[in-house]
């Protein structure tokens, strides 16, 4: 999706609408530090990061991935090779560990464990039923701190719908592996994947939404919100303490969205939908459905109606078969190669095409203005799976790539064996500016980091 920007000046200053070529939308853009006052561009200097991460399932084939040398210029690797264009905007991290997902006496799970370990830090309780517990996930972390500012607090996308039934790993239940952020320990935040739903979730819906039907509707959503809560709270009398539990957590959720609203009436968006290209159900194409989903990210972060995003290729466990690399097996079932060399070698296939994907997204993050510099040096992306070598299910080594914020790239940063991942996550969010001094398992921030 290519904009075209249109500026004009008021009396207020800079017009912050730009139109979307493609998309046929007028959505609010980032303010443009250049044409403000100069003491209103120096506040802005100081404005928070952003943060995404890039997942993708059932690990890599660690020999092909991790390179040989650390420090800077490294021999890229067959994994990594389709990120040779952009090596100088990420850097590969080794040795990160996350001790949480390992058994402690829990039934074998390897996925079940590490997919909701990945973010979090925390060892995901075994059930199949709706009890499930794991812990606050960095990115929500992140979302928490930067809501007040934002018109959402966070978004979470993907690529395959959720599994519902029952459970996806031994005596685990499905929830832990369809998404990788979770707001609370007992509230797992679902993967959109449908682009016309994150389309209307971001924009709403409509061919054309001229300002002053958009603030009618917003009304309406407001009154009905003002009905719903006070409903809520007259229940709430009745209820025991558990129940009142699940309540709160009912009315946290409407202040969320009552929140949303007030910033959305602050903000002026017009839209003529006329020539929307958004599919209107899931892409057939595994491709153009992933650059569509990543299209829609980039304009949610560029125009700041959310500074955190998550991304998934795939739930966990996915067996999805890439017939466009020519491979009609299931990546799950390739995962677990048991070393067959041919597995092995479409398996390092599908790890490779997926670096591709990521190597496209970082060159078009780049290829946007930001301010002074672009989004991608302005968004921290950490790039990773919930385990290494798949056939292992190693969740002591994982393969981690971090990219932008403004952090030098194009090094291999091998840290001690079997640091904390939580230690990056916790270096990334003080970046960002969260305060905070200690996430998860995190023995400290990342010292390779710290400068």
């Amino acid at each position: 999706m290519k904009k075209n920007k249109s500026q004009q000046h008021t009396s207020q200053g800079l017009s912050r609408r730009a139109f979307l070529r493609g998309l046929g939308v007028t959505v609010t853009l980032p303010v443009m530090e250049s044409l403000l006052p100069k003491a209103h561009a120096q506040v802005l200097e100081s404005r928070p990061k952003r943060m995404t991460v890039f997942y993708s399932p059932n690990g890599v084939r660690m020999q092909r991935y991790t390179p040989t040398e650390t420090g800077y210029n490294y021999t890229i690797t067959p994994v990594l090779k389709p990120l040779e264009k952009v090596r100088d905007k990420f850097s590969v991290i080794s040795g990160l560990a996350h001790y949480q997902a390992s058994a402690f006496g829990a039934p074998p799970a390897g996925h079940g464990r590490s997919c909701p370990a990945f973010l979090t830090g925390a060892h995901a309780k075994a059930t199949e039923g709706a009890d499930i517990y794991c812990g606050v996930s960095a990115d929500q972390i992140a979302a928490q701190f930067f809501a007040k500012d934002t018109q959402l607090a966070s978004l979470e996308l993907g690529i395959e719908p959720p599994s519902l039934l029952g459970s996806c790993d031994i005596n685990y239940s499905c929830t832990y592996t369809n998404t990788i952020s979770w707001k609370s320990p007992t509230q797992a935040l679902p993967a959109m994947v449908a682009p016309s739903d994150v389309f209307e979730h971001l924009f709403g819906n409509g061919n054309k939404i001229d300002e002053n039907t958009r603030q009618m509707r917003l009304a309406h959503k407001s009154s009905i919100l003002d009905f719903i809560q006070g409903e809520a709270k007259r229940l709430n009398r009745r209820l025991g303490s558990h129940d009142r539990q699940k309540m709160e957590q009912y009315l946290e959720s409407i202040r969320d969205v009552e929140r949303r609203i007030e910033k959305a009436r602050l903000t002026k968006i017009e839209m003529n939908l006329a020539d929307v290209t958004v599919p209107a159900s899931i892409p057939n194409d595994y491709e153009e459905h992933v650059k569509i989903m990543l299209d829609l990210q980039m304009l949610a972060l560029q125009t700041d109606m959310t500074r955190v995003s998550t991304f998934m290729l795939g739930r966990e466990l996915s067996n999805h078969a890439y017939t466009n690399l020519g491979i009609p097996d299931g990546h799950h079932a390739l995962s677990h190669h048991a070393n067959d060399p041919d597995k092995i070698n479409k398996l390092v296939k599908i790890n490779a095409y997926h670096m591709q994907l990521f190597a496209d997204y970082l060159e078009k993050m780049a290829s946007i203005p930001d301010g002074e510099s672009n989004l991608l040096d302005n968004t921290f992306v950490i790039r990773g799976a919930c385990i290494g070598e798949s056939n292992d299910h190693d969740h002591m080594n994982l393969p981690i790539l971090l990219a932008g914020g403004g952090l030098p790239g194009n090094r291999h940063i091998a840290t001690d064996k079997h640091t904390p991942m939580c230690n990056l996550l916790l270096s990334v969010l003080q970046h960002m500016g969260v305060p905070i001094q200690q996430f998860g398992d995190s023995t400290g921030p990342l010292a390779a980091l710290t400068a």
